[in-house]
């Protein structure tokens, strides 16, 4: 398997026969923004280029782009368990579950302790259903769900079984919790910040999100998107790298 890494880089990366490439996505860009920009730099080749997971537009971290024959791989790669970092805020929820959307409803969090905090996180660790949120890449009848949930539709959709292996509050800042979790595939953080306000008889939303690893794939070894773009550019021969 080809991987290239900042600390490695393969000079005959052939894109067409296959690649792995790790991005360290950019906050604000979508996944879907991150494949097409890399599919343009590789023009005028015609090569397929898909990643392995969704990350949210606001969300950091690891994305797993695989170009070729290697997007065949996508569906195993999109399976492994993900870690990821990031901050829940008590006291406010919004209606996608982040910042993505405006706070709807604010709550008083004077009552909820430190040992409160770090027991609900062990109370989410194990096998659970889980509701994915109203503002969410999920399809219905061929139409993104947060489609729906702008124009203000109701959206029903239905639990999906997931696995939280480890659950750490790494610091306290209150409003602010930071978290490090790892979970299996499907898991929407999103929801897990929604229903740990809830499991403090309280409100919150996830504020920050970063992706840190999938399966045996560290951030650490991403690229910088632009810095790859640049590299890959800057090649004579745009299969090469």
């Amino acid at each position: 398997m080809d991987i290239t890494t900042k600390e490695s880089i393969i000079k005959d990366l052939n894109f067409a026969e296959g690649a792995v490439l790790l991005i360290d996505k950019p906050v604000t860009w979508t996944s879907f923004d991150v494949v097409g920009k890399l599919r343009n730099s590789l023009k005028p080749l015609k090569i397929k280029v898909g990643h392995a997971g969704t990350l949210d537009p606001l969300a950091t971290g690891l994305l797993i782009v695989c170009t070729g024959k290697m997007t065949k791989k996508i569906d195993g790669f999109q399976a492994e368990d993900k870690e990821y970092t990031g901050t829940i805020t008590l006291g406010a929820t919004t209606p996608s579950y982040d910042l993505e959307t405006e706070i709807d409803q604010t709550f008083d969090i004077s009552s909820i302790t430190e040992e409160q905090i770090q027991q609900t996180a062990l109370n989410f660790i194990g096998e659970q259903d889980q509701f994915p949120p109203a503002h969410s890449a999920i399809k219905i009848g061929g139409e993104r769900v947060y489609e729906k949930a702008r124009r203000g539709e109701d959206v029903e959709l239905k639990a999906r079984r997931i696995n939280i292996t480890d659950f750490k509050i790494e610091k306290i800042e209150l409003p602010v919790v930071h978290f490090r979790i790892q979970c299996s595939k499907g898991t929407y953080i999103r929801s897990i910040a929604h229903d740990f306000g809830k499991a403090l008889s309280n409100g919150a939303h996830l504020s920050s999100l970063r992706r840190t690893k999938s399966g045996d794939f560290h951030v650490d070894n991403a690229w910088d998107l632009m810095e790859l773009i640049n590299q890959v550019k800057q090649n004579k021969q745009p299969i090469l790298l």
